[in-house]
């Protein structure tokens, strides 16, 4: 057992009453100080230039989250189920944000032992090593910009300061993509005659190649999407289940969860981050699960002492028998927290244990809940709300009209403003701040496409999308047309067949929810979120389609599981209030109702 790794995270920083842990920046943050960003390139080639065979490698690494299917460093030598691999992967679980933070610690770690190392090298060695130890791996706030820097996305090769006297020098960028060596006998067509990871392919021959343009544009057409979707899941759920997976069960709002949010992330940059089995392996994963953690902080911090609910496993894992009960208590393997004992959530409400934080929790150590959600409250309002592209915040998503709850509720005259223009990548637009009501409760409707599909179904991948006008022939320019609004991804194992959580979901129901009322401002001309105005709009306007993975269209009939349906959801903005608060959904089947995937019903509520 002496070999065996532990999950400690990165080496701690100070601790103490008030102390924080060293913060995990945002890319382009990290990629603006010279000594860190150095470090963590060299650490992550290093990684990647593990021998695979070996534990800590990046390949073994990334292969945690799905193939090559085997226990890795000897996690569940001894299956539930010994007559198949069964895969550590919590998807569709309760679970799936917590065993994802554990996971991206143990990458951390092994991402600054490298660094550590690397730090030797240097002759002013005790600034570099003292970088080493604070450094972290960086997140990709893709809510803000989804699209990442070009040291990212584009440059062969980045501007490092090397060994021994910090000599600035072009080095190749190890986070374009991951070489394996050699492909893995596991991986299934067309992952097995790729030589690296891709994103945005050009196509499934072994001769396919990155297409950096369709990823930025694809990357951009969901900025809007993902900034609401992310504004709309801190403000307005509260409860575990609901928040953390995306199975059926919304908890009363009409909003995604994180894990609806981070698929569409996955889908976005496609190629291997596509697939669940192969995702890890492009360097840009952990990257992207770094900031899914943070807004897991972020929500717990709104959300205090909500955490991990107890329920039936259900579909069981390689550790965990179907029949168990999971909950807080629950190993999360293979991150063990001593030699001979794994990770439960309940050890993982803190960022603090694993020696890490994010800049958003500065200065708040060792003060009240109170004081942390107001901190954060204000926070996500600021960066995710008013002034942003959200269909909620900025604005009301450029109609600052105050508008009744269906069926009665309170009412209070704002001033209209011309719906504005929306960039359809870069920075949101800019609009005027709600005026929350001054004399009473102001309220908006936020119009919802609400998505229900067998996640299995099409025996991969897919993509149900969103579009308010006109939708090309053409499956390649879906996702940028005008008419996009968003979409829902199936995030779904290519090797089904031999992970038993996805084998036994077979008939399993996926949740997301789209929001229109940004599409709904810059396209209708309408100055109202008003039933009597948006219905027979939407009823014109609103269409869907479905896509694999690789763009091609699907027929909707091929996926008799969908239901679209359409809700609105009051939100009143009290006096003085920072945030607004949501009502109750009100389903307007009737929308959809009759169309091929549209509502079942065509009953109103």
């Amino acid at each position: 057992m002496s070999d065996i790794i532990v999950t400690t995270g990165a080496t701690p920083g100070p601790s103490g009453p008030g102390f924080n842990q060293p913060n995990r920046l945002e890319i382009n943050t990290l990629i603006s100080q010279p000594i860190p960003f150095s470090l963590y390139i060299q650490a992550l080639s290093l990684l990647e230039q593990t021998q695979q065979g070996d534990p800590a490698s990046h390949f073994q690494l990334g292969g945690i989250h799905g193939l090559p299917f085997q226990p890795w460093d000897g996690a569940g030598e001894n299956p539930v189920d010994p007559q198949a691999w069964l895969g550590y992967c919590t998807h569709g679980s309760m679970l799936f944000p917590t065993w994802h933070r554990p996971y991206v610690a143990l990458y951390e770690q092994e991402l600054q032992k490298q660094a550590l190392i690397v730090a030797q090298n240097y002759t002013d060695q005790a600034t570099w090593v003292d970088a080493a130890k604070k450094l972290r791996a960086p997140y990709w706030d893709w809510a803000t910009n989804s699209v990442p820097p070009p040291e990212v996305v584009s440059k062969t090769t980045v501007n490092i300061l090397t060994a021994p006297d910090g000599t600035s020098t072009d080095v190749p960028n190890p986070l374009l993509s991951y070489t394996f060596n050699p492909i893995d006998p596991s991986f299934t067509f067309p992952f097995d005659s790729w030589p690296t990871t891709l994103r945005s392919p050009t196509s499934e021959d072994p001769d396919a190649t990155t297409d950096v343009n369709a990823l930025i544009s694809t990357l951009q057409s969901m900025q809007s999407d993902l900034t609401g979707s992310t504004y709309n899941l801190c403000l307005f759920v509260n409860d575990w289940p609901a928040f953390s997976n995306h199975t059926v069960g919304d908890g009363g709002s009409a909003s995604n969860s994180l894990e609806g949010i981070h698929d569409r992330v996955h889908g976005s940059v496609g190629g291997h981050m596509g697939d669940t089995g192969v995702a890890a392996f492009d360097p840009i994963f952990f990257l992207h699960h770094c900031n899914v953690d943070r807004i897991l902080s972020l929500w717990e911090a709104i959300n205090f002492g909500t955490w991990v609910a107890s329920g039936p496993a259900e579909r069981g894992s390689w550790t965990i028998p179907e029949s168990a009960t999971i909950g807080p208590k629950t190993p999360l393997a293979p991150f063990r927290n001593s030699k001979n004992s794994y990770w439960p959530s309940s050890a993982t409400t803190s960022t603090l244990a694993l020696n890490y934080s994010y800049p958003e929790f500065n200065g708040l150590v060792g003060t009240s809940p109170t004081v942390i959600r107001d901190k954060i409250l204000q926070y996500v309002e600021s960066q995710y709300g008013r002034g942003r592209s959200t269909g909620l915040g900025g604005g009301f998503g450029g109609i600052r009209l105050a508008q009744p709850a269906p069926g009665g509720g309170a009412k209070a005259q704002a001033p209209v403003a011309a719906a504005p223009s929306h960039s359809r990548g870069g920075a949101p637009h800019s609009a005027p701040k709600p005026e929350y009501g001054k004399e009473g409760p102001t309220v908006i409707n936020d119009w919802t496409c609400r998505i229900h599909c067998k996640k299995y179904e099409l025996g991969g991948s897919y993509w149900v999308l969103i579009f308010l006008g006109e939708v090309p022939e053409d499956p390649s320019k879906w996702h940028t047309c005008s008419s996009f609004v968003g979409g829902h991804y199936c995030f779904v194992n290519s090797v089904a067949d031999k992970c038993s959580n996805c084998r036994t979901q077979a008939d399993l129901v996926t949740e997301g929810f789209v929001h229109l009322n940004a599409a709904i401002a810059s396209r209708s001309g309408h100055s109202s979120y008003d039933p009597s105005v948006i219905t027979p709009y939407l009823q014109r306007n609103l269409t869907w389609r479905v896509q694999k993975a690789n763009r091609q269209g699907v027929e909707i009939s091929k996926l008799p599981s969908l239901e679209v349906t359409v809700s609105a959801t009051p939100l009143t903005y009290k006096p003085g209030a920072t945030v607004p608060s949501a009502g109750e959904p009100y389903y307007h089947h009737h929308i959809t109702h009759g169309s091929v995937g549209g509502a079942i019903h065509a009953l109103l509520g």
